[in-house]
């Protein structure tokens, strides 16, 4: 029986996920389909109940919907429970629906695909304290990244996951200004690189080491003004392409049972946005 597959948000036209789905459908032989569908919020657990009666194989969750669809979900994965999102629903065999997070092991995946998994154990500076940072830290510290630090405006936010974590620390920026040269690699979370197309982060690059790893989970553009300027001090830059396409391979693997093929579509969707 042919499967389908969804992603839910609000706005979703925009929405690559659709196109990466099928084309690997296509290319692996799968009997099946992807379709966007837009779901304002106060229709979310109408469209929730819908998808279960007709049957979806599974469907990804964005924007604005990844907290609110837990409690309509019938189980939780461990990680996404800790997160506290869901981006990716699974039909499990006995009909029930549960949540997982990708998000967070995508973004691992990219940073070992770009510099391997030899960076284990240096010091990371994380900086924000949203939901995206929420995950990424939970993902690295599942992929053996201890040496973790949160920078963030409102320092309890950032204490406040470091607490869950059971690791890590939590800095001002003010500190991290301080002790950049202490890191060997920054994950940029915040909107605060992409403000008015300019560079507009809330502390200086003077510090920023020339031998580091700059990550930016922004792809599009590729080239965010933290990363042109963490390029400019020679680090080696990671853009947010491959988080998404690794946060959608993962959520390919748990309804199909096999991993697609990441490295095409990165180039092909790199052209694209180029």
């Amino acid at each position: 029986m042919k499967k389908w597959f969804a992603v839910i948000g609000d706005p979703i036209s925009h929405s690559k996920s659709p196109a990466m789905h099928n084309a690997w459908y296509t290319e692996m032989d799968v009997d099946a389909t992807y379709i966007p569908i837009r779901v304002e919020p106060a229709n979310l657990r109408k469209a929730v109940a819908s998808l279960k009666l007709l049957g979806a194989s599974g469907w990804n969750v964005t924007i604005p919907h990844k907290e609110a669809i837990i409690p309509l979900l019938d189980e939780l994965d461990e990680q996404a429970a800790k997160m506290g999102a869901v981006n990716t629903v699974v039909k499990m065999a006995d009909g029930k629906y549960k949540g997982y997070n990708t998000d967070g092991a995508g973004f691992v995946r990219s940073l070992e695909d770009a510099v391997g998994t030899v960076h284990r154990d240096k010091p990371i500076l994380l900086i924000g304290a949203g939901g995206a940072a929420r995950g990424i830290a939970f993902a690295l510290l599942a992929g053996g990244y201890r040496n973790i630090t949160i920078a963030n405006r409102t320092v309890m936010k950032a204490e406040a996951i470091c607490e869950e974590l059971g690791t890590g620390q939590a800095v001002s920026l003010v500190e991290a200004e301080n002790k950049l040269n202490q890191f060997a690699i920054f994950i940029q979370t915040t909107p605060a690189g992409m403000a008015n197309g300019t560079l507009n982060l809330p502390f200086s690059l003077e510090k920023f080491p020339q031998d580091a790893i700059a990550a930016d989970i922004v792809y599009n553009p590729l080239m965010t003004p933290f990363l042109q300027a963490a390029e400019e001090k020679g680090a080696t830059i990671i853009n947010g392409l491959g988080m998404f396409v690794h946060q959608g391979a993962i959520a390919y693997n748990y309804w199909l049972g096999h991993y697609p093929n990441t490295s095409n579509t990165i180039i092909e969707l790199t052209a694209q946005l180029k």
